[in-house]
């Protein structure tokens, strides 16, 4: 049975971009076998493996790496069929979605947590990487999760915490006095990481697709050093 599959693995915990990246790639061709020669020249070895097996998890590929029927209905879908594609997926794989003991749309973050360790078996931290690829999933996939859910799935990306610079002083007689002092003290309040990140390319289309997975790659190894977040504006 699906559950029993589902028990055994571990739901998937790779970065979603990294996800949607594959299957982009997966729209030049699907080959007759997903393994390391076809993947390992665009992801890193431990992101390769992740998507793997997120892959086996979706019932995407079998147990022989071969892709399912499902991967390609889903490769080829576009608008509403992907939408719906995604859905069955995500119903299919989460089965907890349609049991009568878990009610998506009214959970709160820490029950969808329970749900995932009772499931799953993974622990807090893995939890909540897996929680992560899961909401983005079902965003696409038009699962409604309730706020609950979706609001503390968003803040969780946050890496760092952002210093505040000390506010203006509302008086102008003192406010000349106070900017020079915040200028100075701005490079000992930003951290190494955003003088990284200011080294950091924006991401630009038009780039050829191996570099383009490069930056994608890279973007992902600054995400999981929590150097920066989901949700600093970058594609």
């Amino acid at each position: 049975m699906v559950t029993d599959r589902n028990k055994k693995r571990s739901p998937p915990y790779v970065s979603y971009r990294s996800f949607l990246t594959l299957l982009e790639e997966l729209n030049r061709g699907i080959p007759a076998r997903i393994d390391r020669s076809y993947w390992g020249d665009k992801f890193s070895g431990s992101t390769g493996t992740q998507l793997m097996s997120a892959l086996r998890f979706l019932n995407l590929i079998d147990s022989n790496q071969m892709p399912t029927p499902q991967l390609t209905s889903l490769v080829n879908a576009r608008g509403l069929a992907r939408t719906e594609i995604l859905k069955k997926i995500s119903r299919d794989s989460f089965t907890f979605l349609v049991s009568n003991s878990f009610e998506s749309e009214k959970a709160t973050y820490l029950q969808l947590e329970e749900k995932f360790n009772e499931m799953y078996q993974v622990d807090r931290d893995v939890a909540r990487k897996c929680i992560k690829f899961f909401t983005e999933l079902a965003s696409e996939a038009a699962i409604p999760l309730s706020p609950f859910i979706t609001k503390k799935s968003k803040s969780s990306k946050l890496a760092t915490v952002v210093e505040k610079v000390p506010k203006k002083s509302k008086g102008r007689t003192n406010q000349n006095e106070i900017i020079p002092q915040q200028v100075e003290l701005i490079p000992r309040t930003l951290s190494w990481k955003e003088l990284l990140l200011s080294k950091f390319p924006n991401f630009d289309p038009t780039w050829p697709t191996d570099v383009q997975l490069k930056w994608f790659e890279a973007f992902d190894e600054l995400l999981k050093r929590g150097i920066i977040s989901s949700n600093d504006g970058r594609p």
